[in-house]
């Protein structure tokens, strides 16, 4: 984190002559209009929102995949052969995972608002910190079991809960760049669980305890504490945000209405949690995710065993597992600056499969082992990059927030149900290492239809809008003579393509 202080630092524009290329989708020209603070705050509010609201996002999401996906680190150092798991078992305790985490996701969306982000963040936080502690002193099978599942029921409600939480400082077309900040994660966590493990490793027998036990313990004490720290330093929204100025907080408030990111609608109503699933763009999307995450799930916590099963030993298997997502990373956050600056999500996620598209043939052609090694790279980019792309193209197309926290978690909700289907189709049980075929080939076959998925969702977003225009310009409507409420409905809201 302190380097992504650093970037942030060395690109502030009040030191730099360089436009901060995280906020270069938002126009700081000033009008003649303008009044000297009106002027003053363009050019500070969204980076100061980068400075302490995207850090802090960007670790809770950092220590949930750790906390999550090291379970395929301490694999490899002998939990399995210690708590004597068949193949079988270590992909049910997998699972046991993500059931609690899928039913958890909308209902902890819709009652976030009520609760409170900088309250019901911090508390997942500490509480799923604590079952991952708990991990590393299990016994058995049974054990394990139980903590995968408390761990499931507590980070459930993170992930889209932080998209949420984005969404209610950031306009649309600010959203995808911060949200793939967000999603690096997933690639860090890939990579920083390596070299962590690596270091951790050299624990074992320290208290009697194997190194898997001490990765598990050293993870999860570390959210414990970041949890805590989270009750004072998270805000609960712009309008109570501790380092904005009043005149800041109405600027970005008014911003977040003008870009329909936020409206005057945004109360709880159980109406608009239905009119969600009525959305065609909600369902295509969804399916999408299905598709896609699975790609970068499937790596997330296979990765290692794949590399293993390559011939590197332990310790170059978790070292060989930091480049790909290494490479990801960086992937992603290009693919999101220029998503952003031309406000294109269904071109980011069409290219991005492409480029998985070609790993996973590469991959299938090949008996080589550095040919194979290298084709992670290419399938992990183009996962990565995709993932960011799909959740703010939901979320900046729906709307009010009820509608939007229900979309966005439903999404996230079968990105989850995808981890289910890849943790048995890698575990060992429908698809034997060390080539992996049919499970290769069927994310070769998903993604190929997330092609699909996009051009059918541009089509329809483009007819929407479209359609909306003729009734503009038909009708000679204005603003005020709409109904209020219609949210992503209403004929001035303009879909993102």
């Amino acid at each position: 984190m302190e380097n992504f202080n650093a970037v942030l630092t060395a690109l502030d524009p009040e030191k730099s002559s360089l436009p901060n290329p995280l906020v270069s989708g938002d126009s700081l020209t000033e009008d003649p209009s303008d009044s000297a603070v009106e002027v003053r705050i363009k050019e500070q509010v969204w980076w100061k929102v980068d400075r302490y609201i995207l850090p802090l996002t960007i670790l809770i999401y950092l220590l949930s995949w750790l906390d999550r996906a090291n379970i395929s680190n301490a694999r490899v150092v002998g939990m399995q052969s210690d708590l004597r798991l068949s193949a079988t078992e270590y992909s049910t305790a997998l699972t046991v995972t993500f059931v609690p985490y899928i039913i958890t996701e909308i209902p902890s969306n819709v009652v976030l608002k009520i609760i409170g982000p900088n309250i019901l963040l911090p508390v997942l936080l500490i509480c799923w910190g604590v079952v991952s502690t708990l991990q590393g002193v299990v016994k058995n099978y049974a054990g394990l079991l139980a903590c995968r599942f408390f761990l499931g029921l507590f980070e459930g409600g993170l992930s889209p809960g932080l998209v949420l939480y984005l969404s209610c400082f950031y306009p649309r077309h600010l959203l995808q760049l911060r949200i793939a900040l967000l999603f690096m994660c997933i690639s860090l966590a890939g990579a920083f669980s390596g070299l962590l493990a690596t270091v951790i490793s050299k624990m074992d027998g320290i208290g009697g305890r194997s190194a898997w036990s001490w990765i598990f313990i050293l993870e999860g004490l570390v959210t414990i504490v970041f949890g805590m720290l989270c009750f004072w330093i998270l805000p609960n929204g712009p309008e109570t945000a501790w380092f904005f100025s009043k005149e800041e907080k109405e600027y970005v408030v008014l911003r977040l209405k003008e870009s329909k990111a936020t409206s005057d609608d945004d109360g709880f109503s159980w109406r608009e949690v239905w009119e969600t699933f009525r959305l065609p763009h909600i369902w295509i999307l969804a399916v999408n995710a299905f598709l896609g995450s699975s790609i970068v799930l499937s790596l997330a916590y296979f990765a290692p065993s794949i590399v293993l099963s390559l011939g590197f030993s332990p310790v170059q298997t978790q070292l060989m597992s930091v480049p790909p997502f290494a490479t990801a990373f960086i992937v992603t956050v290009i693919a999101a600056i220029l998503a952003d600056k031309y406000r294109a999500r269904g071109i980011t996620v069409f290219i991005s499969s492409l480029v998985s598209i070609s790993g996973y043939i590469l991959y299938l052609c090949s008996v080589k082992k550095w040919t194979l090694y290298g084709s992670l790279f290419l399938i992990l980019a183009g996962g990565s990059a995709m993932a960011p792309a799909w959740t703010t193209w939901q979320a900046n197309n729906t709307s009010p927030h009820i509608r939007r926290a229900t979309g966005v978690a439903f999404l996230i909700m079968m990105t989850n149900c995808s981890a289910i289907l890849t943790v048995w189709l890698y575990g060992g049980t429908l698809s034997a290492p060390p080539r992996y075929r049919k499970a290769m080939t069927v994310m070769l076959i998903f993604a190929c239809l997330v092609e699909v998925g996009v051009v059918l969702n541009m089509w329809w977003l483009a007819r929407e809008n479209r359609r909306k225009r003729r009734v503009r310009e038909r009708g000679g409507m204005k603003r005020e003579d709409e109904p209020k409420g219609l949210g992503d409905r209403s004929v001035w809201f303009e879909y993102i393509l």
